[in-house]
């Protein structure tokens, strides 16, 4: 797929991006490249590829789920400006 400068230009419009008008050529070369090799990805037959969510198969490694701080709610509850049975109130900010 190549792509024209309107195409560039109409995509960086879409993302709010300011190109200089001497780079918009560029950039067409270099995306057209990177969409190329995309569509040659796509043309791999990956139908016997078993997905997978680590290339690696082990088990994650995870620490034990403990408490390693002490309670500290009333203490921070004494500084907050408003405070109610044990929750923080704010000001409400949805109208």
């Amino acid at each position: 797929m190549s792509l024209e400068k309107t195409d560039i230009e109409k995509i960086a419009h879409l993302a709010r991006l300011e190109i200089d008008p001497d780079d918009v050529s560029r950039y067409a070369r270099d995306l057209s490249v990177i969409l190329e090799l995309v569509e040659q990805m796509n043309q791999v037959d990956t139908g016997g590829v078993q997905p997978m969510a680590h290339p690696l198969q082990m088990a994650q490694r995870l620490r034990a789920d403990e408490v390693t701080e002490t309670n500290q709610r009333d203490k921070f509850q004494q500084i907050a400006p408003q405070v109610e049975a044990g929750l923080y109130l704010v000001p409400k900010v949805i109208e």
